[in-house]
């Protein structure tokens, strides 16, 4: 399950000197406006197959994730196991998800998107880069990196540490 607990800042005392509670309200704000637009595309694409955005963020990270196991989904994820069922389900049934069996241990289920499960990721993916795309041209370089760094020190440490091994993954 996903923690909680707050984290402490990492940024240099001074910093933090600088932000009023009227700029953090405007951030968080501004972050829900942000998701809203993020999401409302692939909202829509997974409306039209009767889905909604946990089986979006399944398919996202068994692509990233090909043949991941159920249990590490979970650990991604952060929902329960009750949930997660549900959803790989619906994906197993309508054929864009396919379990295999564990090779060295039969109790494992690995799970790979099928080729209509690829196309699906790859429409709910183009859509959100698209807009992701357009951001990052218009906010330059500089504050794509700082972007980064922001969501990064959002993460709570055991988050920060699944989300990089996701990307060591690709190394």
């Amino acid at each position: 399950m996903m923690s909680t607990t707050p984290t402490r800042s990492t940024a240099p005392p001074s910093a933090l000197l600088y932000l009023t509670d009227e700029q953090l309200r405007q951030g968080i704000e501004a972050m829900f406006f942000a998701y809203r637009g993020f999401t409302a595309d692939p909202d829509q694409i997974l409306e039209e197959r009767g889905y909604g955005r946990a089986h979006h963020r399944a398919i996202h990270f068994i692509n990233c994730v090909p043949g991941t196991t159920v249990n590490n989904l979970l650990h991604i994820l952060g929902v329960t196991k009750q949930s997660l069922n549900r959803v790989l389900r619906s994906l197993i049934e309508d054929k864009l998800v396919r379990v295999e069996v564990g090779q060295k241990d039969r109790r494992e289920r690995h799970l790979f998107l099928t080729a209509t499960g690829k196309e699906l990721e790859t429409a709910l993916s183009n859509a959100q880069s698209a807009r992701m795309r357009d951001a990052y041209r218009h906010a330059g370089p500089d504050a794509v990196a700082g972007f980064r760094k922001v969501l990064e020190a959002m993460m709570d440490e055991d988050l920060r540490k699944t989300y990089t091994a996701l990307h060591e993954r690709e190394a």
